[in-house]
């Protein structure tokens, strides 16, 4: 396992290779991304953000939502798979964000989790991302990238984030999630491309020959610039999350 001082200097390396790394959802404020991040389970961020914005058109906060005709959300949501499930938690979610919140995402990591449908990680991307609360989300890429580099070992994803919880400050979780979500997406894949990367000396798995490479047939560098979409705020929105490193 790697030391607090060496684990910051992959994290510097990173984030040189991934600079500005950010969730790819798209979203004005924490109801939003909390809806977006619950329709993006077993699908792409790019299928999700092409469903969100007549989503949101149609219901622009939870007291909209919470009231909506289920048949009317699953049509708008049926893109992102498993639509009937999504609809339905995305529903019951605001009802309970009217019910105990007043309509407001809150940022408190035991508040959220019992939300309908809400688990740590979806919490995790919400507080840090919108809410300004310092969140580690540990998805898939976060599993297979930090064991393999040696920063984590384990397949919990609780586990894992109380190792990379300890092994950085508060104010970089946020950073580090982003930064092996994207190398997880873009090299660190179940098959990865370690002429493309960036720690690949610092990497148990590489230097141990733990993991087969496949050499990358695309241009280094093109595939790693920043995707950064927003659309602009309206007045609806409650929370904006104005959170930009």
């Amino acid at each position: 396992m790697k030391t607090r001082a060496e684990a910051a200097a992959i994290l510097r390396k990173l984030e040189r290779q991934h600079p500005n790394a950010d969730t790819e959802l798209d979203y004005r404020n924490a109801f939003e991304l909390l809806v977006a991040t619950i329709l993006s389970a077993q699908t792409t961020d790019v299928g999700v953000n092409a469903a969100t914005p007549a989503l949101f058109e149609r219901y622009p906060d939870a007291r909209a939502l919470a009231a909506a005709d289920s048949a009317e959300v699953e049509a708008l949501v049926k893109r992102t798979g498993f639509f009937r499930q999504k609809a339905r938690a995305i529903i019951g979610m605001s009802q309970a964000l009217v019910d105990a919140h007043d309509g407001n995402v809150p940022a408190d990591m035991d508040a959220m989790v019992r939300l309908p449908g809400v688990g740590r990680k979806t919490a995790n991307v919400v507080l840090a991302h919108a809410l300004g609360v310092p969140g580690l989300p540990v998805d898939r890429h976060v599993l297979r990238v930090s064991n393999r580099i040696g920063l984590a070992s384990g397949d919990d994803p609780e586990a894992v984030e109380a190792q990379l919880n300890d092994l950085f400050p508060p104010r970089k979780w946020q950073v580090v999630s982003d930064s092996l979500i994207l190398h997880g997406r873009r090299v660190c894949n179940p098959q990865p491309l370690c002429d493309r990367c960036s720690v690949r000396a610092e990497c148990d798995a590489y230097r141990t020959g733990a993991v087969t490479a496949k050499v990358s047939k695309v241009v280094p560098g093109r595939e790693d610039m920043p995707r950064r979409v927003r659309r602009p705020a309206t007045t609806h929105d409650t929370h904006t999350s104005g959170k930009k490193r």
